[in-house]
């Protein structure tokens, strides 16, 4: 076993490396150690006790067109740019079908496979579609709505993850993804093709899929999984493909922005939900602005300003601002700071936020439909009649956007025919009955046959969501490093909501200014488009987590445990250290990289196979301390090397950059030797 001592003879690496012909030995490592494994050993070259960072260059590509998809939990839309005319973004709005009266900038989320498991449609087509089967041929087709949750909520993620379909059967939920930006992909080249001139070539075109900041690695290794499944781009172009965090590209459009183009809540006390000098109530404002919009939506076309908006006049050196992306499934914030004159951004605190979005609503309403009917009885029409589960779902979300705080009168929401009927099959009893007999009593039964829900009902099921929202954003001020925040910005589709609104201004209004785009619902969509079009504007990120690897440095009596002594070759070591590449809310700079060097265990070997270990806390000492997990690998592959290229001692240095201040971690890797680029992949989906 042959293994490279760093310079200062104090710090040695033992990990993991397997070689091509499938021979192994094992690491001599304490029994207890998780570094226990059927692996052969290397060793880095270079220092690991202070990490040092090197700038990189950042390269431009010359694509002709970025096209942004923004996924979403409930709803998605996608909008593009030229890059020789990048202050006018496009949006698309002709999708098929469609709610009548209403805008649709965009579509649900929802997908619609045949029995065989063949892509049939996506959207409102895929949602009208699966309404019009007929019950029984309803059970044999996959309908999908809602499932991007399932990335955030899934705590050991894989290739192999699956998704349960309305009628209960399971899909891969990499081929789920993979036909909804398959879809995507299709529309979007239709529509560049009917627009330009000339013909785009394949990779002319820069992609951009907006993920929630909160999301962890393993869910944005994920979705580039299934962009290269869907064919957006191939594994050999993944430059082709950014991902863009939704909290971070509203902030890119929010600092666009001019004075007419948004709405300010803050400035006027509050009252029993009415602002003191006006009787006009909370969310009128926004809904003329609203309608303002709905008038010009004949126009596809935004124009965005060339450098800052008049809007960031106001701010001051050391001024920072808070963007809170109020989205379908989670609510996700992120604090930054714009860099005068050039325009750029930095993030002065990790991305936070949690699943408190809009579903928190829906999820409430299916509980209470649960305290009325009966849980069992509930999850038995879900089941036997999906279809009709997806019209009162839709009936419900109707309703929902046109809660507002202090309403007096009550809000009537349709029960579909079938869900009437199949309660008193089921039960034997009317609805009527049943909902005179239940504890709920803001919810009455209307003579025109509909739930009658009083505005104390909808509280309730705003309450609890609303509540989660406004105690992460009080959290986040309170941060020592959070201070002198300026603006808050409301975005995301729940931002639209009244009932949210109006929280947040009661609680945050007199400590500062509380802004919302006019075109909140697409601020994401835009913003997504301005990154990929210069993806440099977020010059400073911080890292979520600790990320390091496992070392052994020289074992000190009486300050390393006992447990941890391996003796190597007649010297002490301590096994099981920590070795940092980056820590948690750590600034780290565009461009800046995180070298190791390391060798192979033995001659011939062809794969370096590195675990890579993360934890939530800078405090932690060894990969065996209490939230310290394994969360991925980095694999290096190694061409064959001649043996008179080696130097005199045979040792053979692999140099590995890995690169923390993008929206993903990135690892490249060069023969130091031959000066060749080594095959170099980060893996975070293979635990």
């Amino acid at each position: 076993m042959s293994t490279a001592l760093q310079p200062s003879m104090d710090t040695l690496q033992i990990d993991f490396v397997s070689g091509l012909d499938g021979e192994s030995s094992v690491n001599p490592s304490p029994p207890h150690s998780p570094l226990l494994n059927d692996s052969c050993n290397i060793a880095p070259l270079t220092p690991s006790l202070s990490p040092r960072s090197a700038p990189r260059s950042v390269c431009a590509h010359p694509f002709s067109v970025v096209v942004a998809i923004d996924f979403g939990t409930t709803s998605s839309g996608y909008a593009f740019s030229f890059t020789q005319d990048p202050e006018a973004i496009h949006m698309m709005r002709r999708w098929e079908g469609g709610d009548p009266g209403v805008a649709n900038q965009k579509t649900p989320t929802s997908l619609l496979l045949t029995p065989e498991q063949r892509f049939h449609s996506f959207g409102f087509l895929a949602r009208d579609s699966y309404h019009d089967l007929d019950p029984d041929e309803a059970r044999d087709w996959l309908y999908f709505e809602k499932f991007k949750m399932k990335i955030h909520s899934t705590t050991d993620l894989t290739m192999e993850t699956e998704l349960e379909a309305m009628n209960g059967r399971r899909v891969k939920a990499i081929e789920v993804f993979a036909h909804a930006l398959r879809f995507f992909r299709e529309h979007a080249l239709k529509e560049l093709k009917d627009q330009s001139s000339s013909m785009l070539e394949k990779d002319a075109v820069r992609w951009v899929i907006t993920v929630p900041a909160i999301w962890k690695q393993p869910a944005k290794q994920f979705m580039r999984e299934a962009a290269y499944l869907a064919g957006l781009i191939s594994p050999e172009n993944p430059e082709q493909l950014l991902i863009a965090l939704e909290p971070e590209a509203a902030s890119i459009y929010c600092r666009k922005l001019r004075l007419h183009q948004v709405i300010d809540l803050s400035g006027r006390p509050m009252a029993n939900g009415f602002e003191q000098d006006s009787p006009v109530p909370i969310g009128s404002s926004f809904r003329q602005a609203r309608e303002q919009l709905r008038r010009s939506r004949h126009s596809r076309t935004f124009l965005v300003e060339s450098g800052t908006g008049e809007l960031w006049s106001e701010m001051q050196t050391g001024d920072r601002y808070i963007v809170a992306d109020c989205g379908g499934g989670t609510v996700d914030l992120t604090v930054h700071q714009i860099e005068q004159p050039q325009g750029t951004l930095k993030e002065l605190y990790k991305a936070s936020g949690g699943p408190y979005g809009a579903v928190g609503v829906d999820l409430a309403f299916e509980e209470m439909l649960c305290r009325i009917f009966g849980a069992d009885f509930i999850l038995s029409f879900k089941a036997k009649r999906p279809a009709a589960w997806v019209d009162l779902t839709i009936a419900f979300e109707a309703r929902k956007r046109t809660a507002v705080p202090g309403r007096a009168s009550a809000l009537n929401i349709s029960l579909p025919f079938s869900f009437i009927d199949f309660y008193k099959r089921h039960r034997g009893q009317s609805v009527e009955t049943a909902l005179r007999k239940s504890n709920v009593n803001f919810v009455k039964w209307s003579s025109q046959g509909m739930l009658r829900m009083t505005s104390e009902a909808m509280n309730e099921l705003f309450q609890p969501t609303i509540s989660q929202i406004v105690q992460h954003i009080d959290g986040l001020m309170k941060k020592p490093e959070v201070g002198r925040v300026r603006f808050l910005f409301l975005v995301g589709g729940f931002a639209e909501s009244s009932m949210l609104q109006h929280a947040v201004q009661s609680a945050f209004g007199r400590t500062c200014r509380i802004i919302i785009p006019q075109d909140v619902g697409l601020t994401i969509l835009k913003g997504a488009v301005l990154f990929g079009l210069d993806p440099t504007v977020v010059r400073v990120r911080r890292c979520p987590l600790t990320y390091g690897v496992g070392v052994l440095n020289k074992f000190v009596e009486g300050k390393h445990p006992r447990d941890k002594l391996l003796v190597k070759e007649g010297r002490d070591w301590c096994t099981d250290i920590l070795d940092r590449f980056v820590a948690v809310d750590q600034s780290v700079a565009l461009g800046e990289v995180v070298q190791r060097s390391y060798t192979p265990a033995r001659p011939g070997q062809r794969r370096i196979i590195i675990n890579i270990y993360c934890c939530s806390s800078d405090e932690v000492v060894y990969i065996t301390d209490p939230g310290v997990r394994k969360c991925g690998t980095i694999n290096l592959d190694l061409p064959e090397a001649k043996e008179t290229s080696l130097p005199h001692k045979g040792r053979r240095e692999i140099r590995a950059s890995m690169q923390f201040g993008d929206t993903e971690i990135k690892v490249t890797a060069v023969d130091m030797v031959t000066s060749k680029s080594v095959r170099a992949a980060i893996d975070f989906l293979s635990n």
